[in-house]
């Protein structure tokens, strides 16, 4: 039986070309995948595409406020005529949005896959097309509900990432892991291989209005971070990266500016919280950061800093009372909580 897609296209490299010596996005490069996913797929006539193009940007250029476009064109559709839905995004921000759509597609019937492409499509070495092929068939065989990102790493096999497990791009390649660097499946000669003991079992869904807070602040910590550079003015809530030790700065030898223990009671005493992550909930911990959760902060435990940005976005978009935020940030709604 032919599969129904909806194919929806944003941009990113993988909907861009070469001019030159510039890439940037083109309204007919989306189109391409399709000619050349024609061309390398042995059975393509087993599936069909409608094509959608809510946005048409570089994805380092992503706001938050672009997520309720996406949202809001597939939600448009009737997706119960759909068995799947594949969504062409860039690479710079694709954690972001994969956690952000895990999130907010929490009760999610049918497969959306998140398909990028680490170089343009006229380049031969790009991964864009083995993504997108790995994406179809995905729907084809297994059509497992939720929020995946097929991507092959260069010289690796193709894996499967849940969305809400996503990290971003590793530094100086175009690689990409999953936290703990456990991706979900892998794909090889045309077969599916769980990687994880992971029950995808279906979640009692929360129903969510598409709505990012745009007064969230992300820091990230590095020595000598100056905290009293930072306005706070504009802000309802503060996320704080940590070191993989699951802590930061709580030290004031330097001065007061450069501990994050001050900085937390200086958004206390503004009505301003302060969340912390990434960090694996352990029943022992390093000093400083009992020091930070004794003045106040909350810890987003076992859950990747994507997730916990996308998460705090959508709780303060939607909830009124710090009861529920907490709540809301507490419920493992995309499996986006690690062990």
């Amino acid at each position: 039986m032919k599969k129904n897609i909806l194919l929806v296209f944003t941009g990113g490299t993988i909907g861009s070309q070469l001019s030159g010596n510039t890439i940037n996005t083109h309204g007919s490069a989306g189109y391409k995948l399709l000619q050349r996913f024609a061309a390398q797929d042995p059975k393509p006539d087993s599936v069909s595409f409608k094509t959608l193009q809510p946005l048409q940007i570089l994805s380092e250029n992503l706001h938050p406020s672009h997520w309720p476009h996406i949202i809001a064109a597939i939600e448009t559709e009737d997706l119960s005529q759909f068995d799947g839905i594949i969504i062409t995004h860039g690479t710079d921000s694709l954690a972001f949005s994969a956690a952000a759509l895990s999130l907010y597609f929490n009760g999610l019937t049918i497969p959306l896959m998140l398909v990028s492409s680490d170089l343009p499509l006229d380049n031969p070495q790009a991964n864009g097309v083995a993504n997108f092929l790995c994406a179809v068939e995905f729907i084809r065989q297994l059509g497992r509900a939720g929020v995946f990102v097929p991507y092959q790493n260069p010289g690796q096999a193709m894996l499967i990432h849940l969305g809400s497990r996503l990290s971003s791009c590793l530094p100086l390649s175009s690689d990409f892991i999953s936290v703990q660097s456990q991706a979900w499946m892998r794909f090889e000669n045309g077969r599916f291989q769980s990687l994880q003991n992971l029950e995808l079992s279906a979640r009692s869904p929360m129903t969510l209005k598409a709505d990012f807070s745009k007064r969230i602040l992300l820091i990230k910590p590095y020595p000598g971070l100056n905290y009293s550079t930072y306005n706070l003015n504009s802000v309802d809530a503060v996320l704080h990266d940590l070191y993989h030790s699951g802590a930061a700065c709580a030290s004031t030898v330097m001065g007061e500016q450069y501990s994050l223990v001050e900085f937390v009671k200086r958004c206390a005493a503004n009505r301003i919280k302060i969340y912390l992550a990434p960090a694996l909930y352990s029943e022992s911990a390093y000093a400083s950061t009992r020091e930070l959760l004794d003045v106040g902060a909350e810890m987003i435990w076992n859950t990747s800093l994507e997730a916990a940005y996308a998460k705090l976005l959508l709780a303060y978009g939607n909830f009124d009372t710090a009861p529920a935020i907490s709540a809301y940030l507490a419920n493992n709604l995309a499996h986006e909580q690690c062990n």
